[in-house]
């Protein structure tokens, strides 16, 4: 004896009635965290030049060992900042932890002016990491963000149509692989996963002085090219750019040594090869701000096509009911 066939629908992936489903969840996931994603996403982009401009480090010559040394002497004579950072765009130097100016590296002086390119920087990465001062707008916003993509690759492979729909389906399947990364490995940082196979080298006793810490990198590097040195967690740390790349050192009883790379980190922020991947994150922050605009107009277009309709056939009801 034949079972009768069933009469609940098919929950193939495709399956038309799933589709309008995972639609409507793409659609409204995408409605509800739209203004803290074009926030992240255009701070985003903004970060994403910063490898390329730091990159290229400090004119030759500019400076040293021995004239970095004798900024912090002059400007921290009780040696009590916390590390310092180079921004080798606007060729200045601040120091961490301490009340003192920002200092222009070609003179030596205080900074008549502060970088208009530096400030906009800062302020998008505390923007993009803390939105509105909420570490967890931003994680929530960018788990939304994953949920939202991979509802899409649910829906299954779109049919290419020269239309707006078409384009926004089309940008992000072509561009998915990286559109996926740039999320993903910002939660990675979030939640502190490294990736790293080997346990960073074991520390030196005490942190060294700052002064200490700049010759120990000079020894074997090109300060012009140096972005940081400072105290993290009771280490002292170097983040320096080797051929576009920023490598993270560490001060150890044997000297400078590479920290494992933060695959996570460098991936994200653009760091691997700046050039290169300066360019690719320009690129991912690019399409998804065009598949965020996009997709709100696709909603939004459809929310005012129903509400014509649906007045008609209320005028309509009304008309037949008068005669």
């Amino acid at each position: 004896m034949s079972e009768p066939p069933s009469l609940a629908p098919s929950l193939k992936i495709g399956h038309p009635m799933n589709n309008a489903l995972l639609l409507k969840l793409h659609r409204w996931t995408t409605f509800v965290f739209a203004l803290p994603l074009i926030a992240i996403i255009f701070t985003g982009l903004i970060l994403s030049v910063e490898p390329i401009i730091q990159s290229r480090g400090l004119p030759a010559g500019m400076v040293d060992a021995e004239r970095i040394t004798g900024l912090l002497q002059r400007y921290d004579p009780a040696g009590k900042a916390r590390g310092l950072a180079i921004n080798a765009g606007g060729q200045q130097m601040r120091l961490m932890g301490v009340n003192a100016p920002t200092i222009d590296l070609a003179t030596g002086e205080a900074a008549a002016a502060s970088d208009p390119v530096g400030d906009v920087l800062l302020w998008a990465r505390r923007t993009h990491e803390r939105l509105l001062g909420y570490e967890w707008l931003v994680i929530s916003s960018t788990i939304a963000l994953v949920v939202i993509m991979g509802i899409g690759i649910l829906m299954g492979l779109p049919r290419l149509r020269n239309s707006l729909a078409g384009w926004h389906k089309g940008a992000a399947w072509f561009t998915l692989p990286l559109l996926l990364l740039s999320p993903i490995t910002g939660l990675f940082l979030a939640f502190g996963l490294t990736l790293q196979s080997a346990p960073p080298p074991a520390a030196a006793r005490a942190p060294l002085p700052l002064a200490d810490a700049v010759r120990a990198v000079a020894q074997s590097h090109d300060v012009a090219h140096l972005a940081m040195i400072a105290n993290r967690g009771g280490r002292m740390m170097a983040r320096i750019y080797e051929g576009g790349e920023l490598r993270a050192y560490s001060f150890t009883a044997d000297g400078v040594t590479p920290l494992p790379r933060n695959w996570p980190r460098l991936l994200h922020e653009g760091n691997w090869s700046a050039l290169i991947s300066g360019a690719l994150n320009v690129t991912v922050s690019v399409v998804l701000f065009g598949l965020l605009i996009t997709g709100v107009l696709l909603w939004s277009r459809r929310r005012l096509r129903r509400r014509p309709q649906g007045t008609r056939t209320a005028s309509g009801t009304a008309a037949t009911g008068a005669a």
